[in-house]
C-alpha cells in the first residue's frame, strides 16, 4: 500500500496588501448610499386641502340678562390645577370672582381644559368664534385672560389671532422661544403682565423676558 504524502505551503501576506484588499471589499457598501440617492426622486408639490376636525370642550359662559347691544367679553384660561370634568372647578382665580366690581353688563367665558393636556389654541379660538356668532358680543372689546398654565395659553391664543383681541393679560404665565421668536405679533396689542417675584412654580424670568423683548420691539 503506498502512501500518498501532502506538503502545504504558506505564503506570507503583507499587512499593507490585505489592509487594501480590506478596503477594496468593503467599497461597495460605502458607496451605496450614494447609489440610492443617485436613484431618488425629488417631487416639488404643494399641500392645499382642507381638513375637518371635531371640537370639543367644556365652559361656563356667564352672559349678562336683559341687555340691549352688544356686550364685551372676557375669556379666562384656567390653570393645570384646574382641569378635568368639573366646571366648577373653572370659576376658582378667575374673574368670576369678582365680576360683581365690575360696573357695566360683560360675558365671562371660561373654558375647561382636559385632564392631562395642555390648552390646544385652536379650539379655543372656535369656541370663542362660535359665542360670538350665538350670542351679542362686542368684538372691539374681547379680552383674554389666564392663570399659570392659562397664561402660557394667553400668551400662545394672542400669539396666533393678535387681530381677535382688545387686550390680553397673562398672570404667571409660562413662556417658550417660539413666543420670544414671535414677539412682532404682539406689537400691536395692549398687554399687562402679571407675576409675583416669589413664585416657585412657575419662575419670574418668564414673564421678565417676554416683557423685555415686547419693550425692546415698541421702542424701535
Amino acid at each position: 500500500m503506498s502512501k500518498l504524502k501532502t506538503q502545504t505551503k504558506f505564503t506570507k501576506i503583507n499587512p499593507k496588501i490585505l489592509k487594501m484588499k480590506l478596503k477594496l471589499n468593503h467599497l461597495p457598501i460605502l458607496l451605496l448610499p450614494f447609489s440610492l440617492s443617485l436613484n431618488a426622486q425629488e417631487i416639488k408639490a404643494e399641500l392645499n386641502k382642507e381638513f375637518k376636525r371635531q371640537e370639543k370642550i367644556s365652559y361656563v359662559l356667564d352672559y349678562p340678562q336683559k341687555v340691549k347691544g352688544n356686550v364685551p367679553l372676557i375669556v379666562f384660561l384656567h390653570g393645570s390645577g384646574e382641569r378635568g370634568n368639573n366646571l366648577e372647578m373653572v370659576k376658582a382665580h378667575s374673574p368670576f370672582t369678582y365680576k360683581n366690581l365690575i360696573k357695566e353688563p360683560v360675558a365671562i367665558l371660561a373654558p375647561q381644559c382636559p385632564e392631562n393636556t395642555w390648552w390646544d389654541t385652536v379650539t379655543v379660538y372656535n369656541l370663542i368664534k362660535e359665542i360670538q356668532k350665538k350670542y351679542k358680543i362686542d368684538a372691539s372689546r374681547i379680552y383674554l385672560t389666564g392663570l399659570s398654565m392659562g397664561g402660557w395659553g394667553t400668551w400662545k391664543l394672542a400669539m396666533e389671532h393678535p387681530e381677535l383681541f382688545a387686550a390680553v393679560a397673562p398672570v404667571c404665565a409660562p413662556a417658550d422661544i417660539m413666543m420670544e421668536a414671535n414677539v412682532d405679533r404682539f406689537k400691536n396689542l395692549p398687554i399687562k403682565i402679571f407675576h409675583g417675584g416669589n413664585d416657585d412654580i412657575v419662575s419670574p424670568i418668564n414673564s421678565i423676558n417676554m416683557y423685555q423683548v415686547i419693550k425692546k420691539l415698541i421702542q424701535l
